[in-house]
């Protein structure tokens, strides 16, 4: 890159982050969030304390039990009352799951045949549950965290519809008649991809740091310094959604599949990974089946 080009892609950055600066003081922290960490953060708390505060909120009662009853988390009976629910998934995993649930919320868009909302909703709950059931098969110990990871691998591509609505169209162009992966078409747009832009805003609502990372490297977590197996977990089921067709997102398109995931997660070989990407296949159309949100 010469020192013109350089130039203009710094102007790039900074006139995205100029923008994102104002996208910060908008999804606040709802008092719910609040209420429930206060609660949790209680050793003598309950069940039942927890769920009074959930209760608040029907929409978010629903899409929790949606949750526990999720044909990937392989529940035996129904769960139907939220005391039941968060005694099912743990008072953390709840927690997460609203946190995410409120960020998604804040850049929900109407959608467009440009930005299909329902698919990309979808796309996410998909590799959220996908990679909650990855994380316990392979004896992950925070399965919860892979849940909130997949939820929220690609929140920065609502934002960039959202807020850089002029950029998202020249960014589909490029794609269509540049022959780029949109990551490539969204960094030369706007200086930023959608990875670096979820990672600013996870950081913005004081998440985990695990989690800045797993949405930043979700596409290529042998990249990532340290440890990496909840990166390489949310980057396995993002990319089962496209080798089975089952949830995937157009923003997908040739997904790359980073093959040292193999290495990380002790899956043996490739062909063992395609034995076991296989075995998801039918919970993976179940699941879509069953979404409720």
């Amino acid at each position: 890159m010469n020192e013109q080009e350089q130039e203009i892609l710094e102007k790039k950055k900074n006139r995205a982050s100029r923008i994102l600066s104002t996208v910060y003081n908008l999804p606040t922290i709802p008092i719910v969030i609040f209420e429930i960490t206060k609660v949790i953060d209680n050793p003598s708390s309950s069940a039942s304390q927890l769920g009074k505060i959930i209760s608040q909120d029907q929409g978010l009662v629903t899409k929790i039990l949606s949750v526990a009853n999720s044909p990937l988390y392989g529940i035996p009976r129904r769960v139907s009352t939220i005391d039941f629910a968060i005694v099912i998934l743990g008072f953390n995993h709840i927690k997460n799951i609203v946190i995410a649930l409120s960020m998604m919320e804040a850049f929900k868009t109407a959608g467009s045949k440009k930005f299909e909302q329902k698919k990309y909703w979808y796309h996410s709950i998909v590799t959220a549950f996908a990679a909650k059931k990855i994380a316990d098969d392979i004896g992950y110990p925070v399965s919860g965290e892979a849940f909130t990871g997949g939820l929220l691998h690609d929140l920065g591509i609502p934002v960039i519809y959202k807020y850089f609505n002029k950029d998202y169209l020249e960014i589909i162009e490029k794609v269509k008649k540049e022959n780029l992966s949109f990551l490539e078409a969204e960094s030369n747009v706007l200086g930023w991809n959608h990875t670096e832009i979820a990672r600013s805003l996870v950081e913005r609502w004081n998440l985990p740091s695990i989690l800045a990372d797993v949405v930043q490297f979700h596409h290529k977590p042998s990249e990532l310094d340290g440890d990496n197996r909840l990166a390489a977990i949310v980057h396995l089921a993002d990319y089962m959604t496209v080798r089975l067709g089952i949830g995937d997102f157009d923003w997908d398109k040739g997904y790359v599949f980073d093959k040292e995931v193999i290495n990380i997660l002790n899956l043996g070989d490739e062909d063992y990974l395609e034995d076991f990407i296989e075995s998801y296949r039918s919970v993976f159309a179940q699941q879509l089946e069953t979404i409720n949100f």
